[in-house]
């Protein structure tokens, strides 16, 4: 495996582990807080849209490099 291989995959597990940990924070802040269904839609919309962003900007930056 050369370098640029394992940047490439180093990169995309790191970025997906960070997302997933950021995920499981926003479920146990929801969990924690006692927000109910509703305020837990809120709080996953709120900063999932964070998230969000990053892997619409991250598809768009490879789709137009190519």
């Amino acid at each position: 495996m050369d370098i640029e291989s394992f940047e490439h995959w180093s990169l995309i597990l790191g970025v997906g582990g960070l997302i997933a940990f950021m995920t499981f924070i926003m479920w146990d802040l929801a969990k924690q807080s006692k927000a109910g269904r509703f305020g837990t839609f809120i709080l996953f919309t709120a900063l999932g849209l964070g998230l969000l962003g990053f892997i619409i900007k991250t598809v768009l930056v490879e789709m137009v490099g190519q």
